[in-house]
């Protein structure tokens, strides 16, 4: 199961059913009675549906001590239901032609299929059998958790890059559980079981925390009658579970972390620094951010690979992203990979003077447009995929946005200005909001 973060909720321009005008389809949105939130973005060009499954939760509300559970529990709803033996519904899936796929991520889970439109109905009925009846025996937990183990040996263990990662993330979130990798610390893996797992499922795994999402050749009134059909049979718990986290202090001390390791081929510089997210900005920031991110990083035509790869010749790559989708503050990166001959503190003096002249060098009126160009017309590219689709509603709603907000997007991103960029550069882009990490050859 993959568990890639989704990078950001951008929508592309959509109308939804309040009336707002715009040049995509309509999204419809209604509730059942148990609290299931449903969405659905027709899309009639081909006879295929997506249905996706997204739940409030992510690594981000795993318990203290049971880091890895979210992501845990991800491949146990694999395991089967009392109804259905582990295996068939993947088998049932395959046997359709259809595809599927599951994956964590810091503040939602996601399981999804894509199937012809005549077996809409057979996957809400697994995935609402799933969604209230997960059987767990011990014989199962064990081995599943031995696969997560070897998971995160393969992953991590082995790789100094991820482990350059992880510590750097560590080092960024002092408090908040952002820090924690979303697929667990390697002694905590080793210590969940199946209590551990069917209490975090009883908890989060209700209709009240979960949106269903429908992309493809349906009919609004024929999901609201499958969706009553299966998921509306499943009683309601009561009020949605809250999430239980610290909030991240405001950072005072830059900070640095190194890795060092004989398998290292190719060093590396990274910057971390802890930036609102879409959810906990305030005004156009979080907007400004994404335009930021894409102006001075998103390609060979950025200012970070104009400046530090064409011109000084001290890079070979050079770049930067924004994490905008998230709860809670999160991260804005800029990277740097050294050119032959450079010596990571090279680059990071030059990497540094560029940071400092962003509002000076970076943000001209054409860069500026190019930049907000290329988000929207990426994503809505993007979203010409009913399953981007879905995913670009799922993700948004997910962490508590609306689906106007998440319609919205497109206009926040034009409506940014260079005054925008410049401020949130020098509000967010400083020393002590950051980690600069070393990814270096041992000696």
């Amino acid at each position: 199961m993959s568990r890639s973060p989704v990078r950001a909720a951008p929508a592309i321009v959509t109308k939804a059913r309040e009336g707002v005008d715009g040049d995509g389809p309509a999204v419809d949105s209604f509730m059942l009675d148990n609290g299931l939130e449903v969405v659905v973005a027709p899309d009639r060009r081909v006879p295929v549906a997506t249905h996706m499954v997204w739940y409030r939760n992510g690594s981000a509300d795993d318990p203290v001590g049971q880091s890895g559970i979210a992501h845990f529990l991800e491949h146990l709803m694999f395991k089967g239901t009392e109804k259905h033996p582990a295996g068939e519904f993947s088998k049932v899936v395959s046997s359709l032609g259809g595809q599927e796929n599951a994956f964590t991520s810091y503040d939602f889970t996601a399981y999804f299929q894509r199937v012809a439109r005549e077996h809409l109905e057979t996957m809400m009925g697994f995935e609402a059998d799933r969604m209230a009846n997960l059987a767990l025996a011990d014989e199962v937990v064990a081995p599943e958790r031995d696969v997560v183990l070897e998971e995160r040996r393969m992953r991590v263990e082995t790789d100094p890059g991820a482990q350059l990662s992880e510590a750097m993330a560590s080092a960024l979130f002092v408090h908040h559980p952002y820090g924690v990798p979303i697929i667990g610390w390697m002694h905590e893996i080793e210590g969940l079981n199946r209590e551990h797992a069917l209490e975090y499922y009883k908890r989060f795994y209700t209709p009240e925390n979960a949106i269903l999402v429908v992309a493809g050749d349906v009919e609004v009134d024929a999901v609201r009658r499958l969706a009553e059909k299966t998921y509306g049979r499943i009683a309601p718990r009561g009020a949605k579970p809250q999430r239980l986290r610290p909030r991240e202090p405001e950072p005072r001390a830059m900070r640095r972390v190194t890795v060092a390791d004989s398998r290292v081929e190719q060093p590396l510089m990274q910057r971390l620094y802890l930036a609102p997210s879409t959810l906990t900005a305030q005004g156009r920031d979080a907007a400004a951010l994404e335009v930021l991110g894409e102006a001075i990083g998103g390609g060979p035509t950025a200012y970070l690979y104009r400046k530090l790869v064409l011109e000084q010749g001290v890079a070979v790559n050079a770049g930067a992203w924004y994490m905008a989708s998230a709860v809670d503050d999160t991260r804005f990166a800029i990277y740097a990979v050294p050119a032959a001959g450079t010596g990571l503190e090279q680059l990071e003096e030059a990497l540094d003077r560029a940071v400092a002249a962003i509002p000076a060098e970076a943000l001209d009126d054409k860069a500026v447009e190019r930049a907000k160009t290329r988000l929207v017309a990426e994503t809505t590219y993007a979203a010409d995929s009913q399953t981007a689709l879905a995913r670009i509603y799922g993700a948004g709603l997910a962490i508590g946005q609306t689906i106007e907000a998440v319609r919205r997007w497109p206009a926040e991103i034009e409506a940014v200005t260079r005054e925008d960029l410049a401020s949130v550069a020098q509000r967010f882009l400083t020393p002590r909001r950051s980690v600069t990490g070393q990814l270096r050859k041992a000696d």
